[in-house]
């Protein structure tokens, strides 16, 4: 078992480069079984939900060939119409198959998602946009299956929440279905631009991505592209908290200032410098960062993704910050971890309320998920002493290289490997 040990104190500095997006990556990987031509994409990151997606799509037949940030998918020979239990557990985002499925082969038959543990995320949602363009559904024994034989419709599909995956999964079944569907309260993060980007140069008429209402011209037969993914926003919002915890100044390459707004206005609310340009960030620091309010919301609000970040930085602010998350019920489990390193934090129903305090201390600690792994890296970072991060496969979801890049910019972060029993005794210390 591998676990990440950070000597803390180190202010960090020079440039670092931000990968692609997993989150914009994963959805167009599964849009490659809309069409029999070949997909390429390029500035994809090497992360274990990538791989998981490529086996997932190489299990219902979709011939996957992989090279360094790059992949090419062709579903000419794709046929089953089930997905793997084993693969679909290990990935909320494995259910973004099912609308492809069902709009090129009429049948998708999907175990319930699994994933990380931040609450309930259900997809009745997606369900209900398969429902609109006539799908038959059925629950049976943990499976889904949803059916058209005579093909999927048209049709005017409101969304009671602007889900990000069941805008995605709406949009891919939509693509390969003639006539104009309409996405009403449609999510509108910055993947969804760029899977109706590619869903464009598939042949499908995209219009609106990014508001609140799209509407998907859709057509019987897509082509095969080439597209790039966008750059890593919450990647990118991570290295951003890194720099202004450590009171360092870090330049970020092959960013899109646009999509992390909120994040550069809250990170200049609490005193971090932060220049913006065309494709850079640059942010610096200086003294105790300033006690703020911070909101999670659907985008263009502040990310959920990096609300836990947010807090590591928060727990060594001037003065008492209050973070509301409204996004997912159970996204404060990194708060038990920050406290052990010496942070003040009060839960109070969605409402975590921080005290500042002088300095936090390195410990043992645990990563429950994706993001409260990568908050216990930020809070490593300015720690006295040194921090071992147990069950980094959760951190290793969303960061490519992440030791690699923080080294490059002065930190002290070590990937070793340890004996499972230690491994256990440090996370039931946790």
């Amino acid at each position: 078992m591998e676990t990440l040990l950070i000597q803390g104190g180190a202010k960090l500095s020079g440039r670092v480069v931000v990968s692609g997006a997993k989150n914009a990556a994963l959805p167009a990987i599964a849009a490659a079984l809309l069409t029999g031509g070949t997909v390429n994409l390029s500035g994809v990151p090497s992360l274990d939900d990538i791989v998981t997606m490529c086996e997932l799509l190489e299990s219902v037949g979709v011939t996957v060939n992989r090279g360094p940030g790059c992949l090419s998918l062709n579903a000419r020979g794709a046929s089953a119409r089930e997905a793997s239990y084993s693969l679909v557990r290990r990935m909320r985002a494995s259910f973004l198959i099912a609308g492809p499925m069902l709009a090129r082969f009429g049948i998708a038959r999907m175990p319930m998602p699994g994933g990380c543990a931040i609450g309930s995320r259900p997809i009745d949602l997606h369900l209900k946009a398969f429902s609109a363009m006539g799908a038959e559904l059925s629950v049976e024994s943990g499976y889904i299956e949803a059916t058209a034989p005579k093909g999927l419709k048209s049709a005017h599909i409101y969304l009671d929440y602007p889900s990000v995956g069941a805008t995605e999964n709406a949009m891919m079944a939509a693509a390969l279905v003639k006539g104009s569907t309409v996405l009403e309260n449609a999510a509108r993060e910055p993947e969804i631009v760029d899977l109706a980007n590619l869903l464009t140069k598939m042949g499908a008429k995209v219009v609106g991505a990014g508001t609140g209402v799209i509407r998907i011209q859709g057509t019987d037969e897509l082509e095969g592209a080439n597209h790039v993914v966008i750059p890593d926003r919450i990647e990118a919002g991570t290295y951003m908290t890194a720099a202004a915890i450590t009171k360092g100044d870090v330049i970020l390459e092959n960013v899109v200032p646009e999509h992390l707004t909120a994040v550069i206005a809250k990170l200049r609310e609490l005193g971090a410098a932060v220049e913006a340009e065309e494709s850079e960030i640059r942010v610096s620091s200086e003294g105790k960062p300033k006690a703020v309010d911070i909101k999670t919301m659907p985008y263009p609000g502040f990310p959920t993704d990096l609300q836990a970040q947010f807090m590591a930085l928060l727990s060594l602010a001037d003065g008492m910050s209050i973070i509301t998350e409204t996004v997912f019920e159970n996204r404060f489990m990194h708060v038990d971890e920050l406290t052990r390193m010496g942070a003040k934090i009060r839960i109070d129903g969605r409402a975590a309320v921080i005290e500042g305090v002088d300095d936090l201390s390195g410990a043992p600690v645990n990563a429950t998920d994706l993001r409260a792994g990568a908050a216990l890296v930020v809070a490593g970072l300015a720690a006295n002493g040194d921090t071992e991060i147990v069950n980094i496969g959760h951190i290793d979801r969303g960061y490519e290289h992440i030791e690699r890049k923080l080294n490059s910019l002065g930190a002290n972060v070590v990937r070793r490997s340890v004996p499972k029993e230690r491994k256990a005794s440090a996370a039931t210390a946790s």
